[in-house]
């Protein structure tokens, strides 16, 4: 009974994340008001409701891709001396578009997803409406209607048994022609009812809303009104009542154009940035995601991807942001460095421009302030390597900063107080002369990563880059990137163990949480209680390992359910083909299209083989995923070799091959 009368309750007040509500008057004269959890004043009423009672909600939107485009600017005003006006760059930048279809979209605004990239691929952009068509189509409802397959192939001018690009009526041609006949905009549905069926663009909004709530009694009226307004413009019965239904199809999946334009915009800034300032535009971009060490990691691999060398900090030239210190330079940011803070940062900048910089690791100790820039920021600085260009040892700073920094505070207690140290008269210092052994390659990697985060002036992995490139079929940034339609895909991708959590089941057993992490960020990887107590050693390694397992789509992220852990250094060479018994190609079933297949299908006769090959066809309706096997036929069995999979992953855009 308490239950009962407790359902359907508010369980509690939750705020519009961008809505401010617009009034002539007072807002108490309409409606109650309250103040939420940071003091702010929120509506007791709900945005339908406040529409109801005739006052008006506007969003807006907080981009941080609005500063990362500022910042990129002023890099550029301060490197080059070029002042860019972002808002009056050409639409039609050939280059622009060039770059973006072959998928270099990483850092872009809304187009960096790996879903988002593989369409792009495959529509191969080349002016700013079809930027705006792909924000507004990149969406699930359009995805699973297979209207994203039909808009790319009529921009494509495929035929093989397609409906080629017609109009129903030459009246619909100036309103669909930059969508190749696709109905993909809520406006060309208002606009269709105005041309046709003399709608007022008010009534037209009403039709579109009609449309997108599919209320049968609602869709009746507006059905009799646009088919009586079509008779009066002499248009067949017969004729608008296909076009009303071609409308009400399209209606159910059509994106307000305005908002997919000011987003495309942004896209376009972001991508215009990257293709002709690329170093100053991944400097912002790298600042202004510091926080984010996967977002951070995915930009550093892009910058060495492109050429750009990302440098370690520098007590003489970072800043608290990332830097760009030379043609293809960019220097790791203070802030980015663990332990360092604001004022920190301000006494270090400051001292330098005073001293015209610091010459050795002894120096800088004797002119900092003592009480910003403590032992703890000290040791941080010297493990990132902000002290290499002073000729600085790593090891032998840190194993002498006691030393260090009890002589500079006497020499500053010396200065303060008139006195003159006969080591400071020559600006030289007192040193220990004692050699320390400088840290292994493992140990100023490992340094490195305490304090930033990350590695940066090397990797574990880059003596494994073949390996990897060889044994695995997608990398963490792929596996971030997938989505609901992904979930329960088997994969395998490599990397080192950066931290291991173990749990003890209901049972008594233990089962870990491991974050494996490869140069383009780091996943969550499930170890139940068989599996982790076979691989517990390997997971409290150093060395790298090779994981094989399944994908967990989960509202927090992406997890993979691993199956089995093996090191990555003892995997013999092409034991991954003698391995296999089956060949499998996870393909989602609203973006293949028949002109894959048909590819597919003649990559599969030229590497015939021995092994079994399977289509796993995915689908998605109604928020449940399904999924449909075919085996191919003894005609398509193959041989399961690197080009292969290179190919076939290659044709579909992502990597779709899982060996077993």
């Amino acid at each position: 009974a308490i239950a009962r009368s407790l359902e359907g309750l508010n369980r509690h007040a939750s705020t519009h994340a961008a809505g401010v509500v617009i009034s002539d008057q007072s807002l108490v004269n309409f409606m109650p008001l309250y103040r939420g959890q940071k003091n702010e004043i929120v509506t007791q009423y709900d945005m339908k409701a406040i529409e109801k009672i005739g006052l008006i909600k506007f969003d807006f939107l907080g981009l941080k891709t609005l500063t990362v485009i500022d910042e990129a600017l002023k890099i550029i005003r301060r490197t080059r001396g070029k002042e860019i006006r972002i808002n009056e760059i050409p639409p039609d930048d050939p280059e622009v578009y060039k770059n973006l279809s072959t998928g270099n979209t990483t850092g872009i605004f809304q187009l960096e997803s790996s879903g988002m990239r593989d369409l792009i691929v495959k529509m191969k952009p080349t002016s700013f409406p079809d930027l705006i068509a792909l924000v507004a189509l990149y969406r699930p409802g359009p995805l699973g209607s297979g209207m994203v397959d039909e808009f790319v192939n009529r921009k494509h001018g495929r035929k093989q048994g397609l409906i080629p690009v017609r109009y129903e009526l030459s009246q619909l041609e100036p309103i669909l022609k930059e969508t190749y006949g696709v109905i993909v905009y809520q406006e060309q549905v208002m606009q269709i009812a105005s041309v046709l069926a003399n709608f007022s663009l008010g009534d037209a909004d009403i039709l579109r809303r009609a449309m997108g709530k599919k209320k049968p009694e609602e869709m009746a009226e507006q059905r009799d009104k646009f088919l009586k307004g079509c008779l009066e413009n002499k248009i067949s019965a017969k004729k608008a009542e296909k076009i009303f239904d071609l409308m009400a199809k399209f209606a159910e999946y059509g994106f307000n154009k305005s908002h997919s334009a000011a987003y495309a915009f942004i896209s376009y800034q972001t991508a215009f940035l990257k293709t002709h300032f690329p170093v100053e535009y991944m400097a912002s971009l790298l600042t202004h995601e510091m926080g984010n060490t996967d977002k951070v990691m995915l930009y550093i691999q892009e910058c060495r991807e492109q050429g750009i060398s990302v440098l370690p900090p520098d007590i003489n030239e970072s800043f608290a942001g990332f830097t760009v210190v030379g043609e293809k330079e960019i220097r790791f940011g203070l802030a980015a460095v663990k332990n360092v803070g604001v004022a920190a940062i301000e006494s270090i900048v400051e001292t330098r421009q005073r001293t015209g910089g610091f010459r050795t690791f002894s120096h800088f100790c004797e002119e900092i302030d003592l009480r910003k820039v403590n032992r703890r920021v000290l040791e941080s600085l010297i493990k990132c390597g902000a002290f290499d260009a002073t000729g600085a040892s790593r090891s032998r700073a840190f194993h002498l900063l006691d030393q260090d920094l009890e002589r500079a505070a006497k020499i500053q207690k010396e200065r303060a107080s008139g006195q003159v140290n006969l080591f400071d008269l020559g600006g030289g210092t007192m040193e220990d002369k004692s050699e320390y052994p400088e840290w292994s390659a493992r140990e100023r990697l490992a340094f490195e990563k305490e304090s930033l985060g990350f590695y940066i002036t090397g990797h574990p992995l880059n003596d494994y880059l073949e390996e990897l490139k060889e044994r695995t079929t997608v990398d963490t940034a792929g596996i971030r990137g997938m989505e609901e339609a992904d979930d329960g895909r088997e994969v395998c991708f490599g990397g080192v163990v950066s931290s291991l959590r173990e749990i003890v089941t209901k049972s008594g057993d233990r089962m870990g949480f491991a974050v494996i992490e490869d140069l383009k960020g780091a996943v969550s990887t499930v170890v139940f209680s068989d599996l982790y107590r076979q691989v517990l050693p390997l997971l409290k390694g150093d060395d790298p390992v090779l994981v094989r397992g399944s994908i967990d789509v989960e509202e927090e992220g992406v997890k993979i359910i691993a199956r089995e852990i093996v090191p990555l250094q003892r995997l013999p060479a092409q034991s991954h083909r003698r391995m296999t018994h089956e060949v499998h190609f996870h393909l989602p079933a609203s973006k293949v299209t028949r002109e894959q297949l048909e590819q597919l299908k003649t990559l599969l006769k030229s590497h015939q083989g021995p092994a079994p090959a399977y289509i796993h066809l995915i689908h998605l309706k109604g928020g449940e995923k399904g999924e449909t096997i075919l085996m191919l036929p003894e005609g398509l069995k193959v041989n399961p070799t690197d080009d292969l999979i290179k190919e076939v992953d290659r044709l579909f855009g992502s990597p779709v091959t899982v060996l077993q």
